[in-house]
């Protein structure tokens, strides 16, 4: 594994369109609740954590739920009801003298319906005062307009990606400390174009919001430095035969190169149609969000997909440095075990989806602690301070927000690789610095 002090460090110099419509169709040829002053009757904070449980994410609903808890065990003496299902809840979790009641979490399904008929349940039927979440795109989206809506209620994203809910909604009241799916691409366009040499590429990728703000960051990035998408292919989320989408692609003697944003339990089976298709996997034809399968396709994907590089959701879980290896810990500490899976737990840490929930409660934690635990008329006290939270002991960088409460954050390129045991690892191989929004 290399440490931090071995990446290769690499400034962006990207072409940024007005918007990610605008990317998408012209690169490279493309075409009302209670008001609460200071917390709820009783005193105390009530804190709805809103995920998926179904659809293409639903394996990641304990991944989400450990994060947010295992930052409440870090930093505010939550104790877990049961260390081997995140979702039983949590104890004890106090800041600045006020306790933080967990009032339920939300299931959804990566469906924007679904997750504002959830966040309704959380915010009007179980009174949150706060909530954590969603996990999805377009549940982002939608949950950001309904913030706009309800200004007396304060939402901190959990891992919803796509673009449009702080550069586009920008409700005063959502705060997301996580980068958008665009912004994780920094630095992919100019390896794929400089370093792998590819001049033409084609595209596939999941047809929803975050999909559409990965392929327009990578093209951001690689159209910037002369490269040529010449060919798109979206397929919709939960698809699960992707033959008839893969045949769309051109093949391999015609591209120099393929770039995936296809994730979750759609991964595998459009890797499958792939080499049906075309063949074996020739690792220096293929980039993307590779890694991001559901738990355990990692394995999966075997090891003829060494060398492949990956854009890492602004994670890096081989970085060496004192506070990855704490937060690791933190999680570890927390859980012996997150499901489905039963591998190492703070392997598991290093998951963009334990990883961004985790970040979500240490910043509300942060903001709690500055307004002494007051969450002020409508909430206005915890939102000022949510604006100017800065969650510096990050374990993969420091993360700051921007005027539209978005994150600023490190990115990372990193790569599949045969490890001494000759077992599929990964790398991380490249840092792009504090990547904000707008490239």
């Amino acid at each position: 594994m290399k440490s931090q002090s071995s990446i290769t460090v690499r400034p962006v110099r990207l072409i940024v369109a007005a918007t990610i419509a605008t990317m998408l169709l012209s690169s490279c040829g493309l075409a009302g609740s209670n008001t609460a002053s200071s917390g709820s009757a009783s005193g105390n904070i009530k804190v709805g954590i809103l995920t998926t449980c179904e659809g293409a994410f639903g394996s990641f609903y304990e991944q989400t739920i450990a994060g947010a808890l295992s930052a409440f065990a870090k930093y505010a003496g939550g104790t877990a009801v049961n260390t081997a299902k995140p979702s039983d809840g949590m104890t004890g979790i106090e800041v600045a003298g006020k306790k933080i009641d967990i009032v339920g979490f939300g299931c959804s399904n990566d469906l924007p319906d679904t997750a504002l008929r959830e966040i309704r349940r959380l915010t009007e039927q179980l009174d949150a005062d706060v909530v954590i979440g969603p996990l999805s795109g377009d549940e982002a989206i939608a949950v950001a307009n309904y913030a706009k809506a309800h200004p007396d209620k304060t939402f901190i994203n959990g891992t919803g990606a796509s673009y449009d809910p702080t550069m586009v909604v920008q409700a005063p009241n959502y705060f997301r400390f996580e980068s958008d799916s665009g912004q994780w691409q920094a630095g992919t366009g100019d390896l794929a174009y400089n370093t792998l040499g590819w001049k033409k590429v084609a595209v596939i990728s999941d047809d929803y919001s975050s999909g559409y703000a990965t392929v327009a960051g990578f093209a951001a990035d690689y159209c910037g430095v002369g490269g040529d998408i010449t060919s798109k292919v979206f397929a919709p989320l939960n698809t699960t035969d992707y033959s008839s989408f893969v045949r769309q692609l051109p093949p391999p003697d015609q591209v120099d190169g393929y770039f995936w944003s296809v994730g979750g339990s759609g991964l595998i089976p459009a890797l499958k149609a792939f080499e049906q298709a075309y063949g074996p996997l020739d690792p220096t034809q293929h980039m993307g969000n590779l890694y991001w399968g559901t738990p355990g396709q990692f394995e999966q994907l075997s090891t003829r997909v060494a060398g492949v590089y990956l854009s890492s959701a602004g994670t890096a879980g081989d970085l060496k440095t004192d506070a990855a290896a704490e937060y690791a810990a933190s999680v570890a500490d927390t859980f012996t075990v997150i499901p489905p899976g039963e591998g190492d737990v703070a392997a598991i840490a290093s998951s963009p989806f334990v990883y961004y929930y985790y970040v979500a409660a240490e910043a509300l934690v942060l903001a709690l602690e500055a307004t002494g635990g007051a969450l002020g008329t409508d909430g206005a006290d915890l939102q000022a301070a949510l604006a100017t939270t800065e969650v510096a002991d990050a374990a993969y960088g420091p993360i700051t927000l921007d005027e539209n409460r978005q994150a600023i954050q490190d990115q990372y390129i990193q790569q599949l690789y045969l490890d001494d045991a000759g077992a599929l690892a990964v790398k991380t191989v490249r840092l792009v610095p504090q990547v904000d929004q707008t490239f």
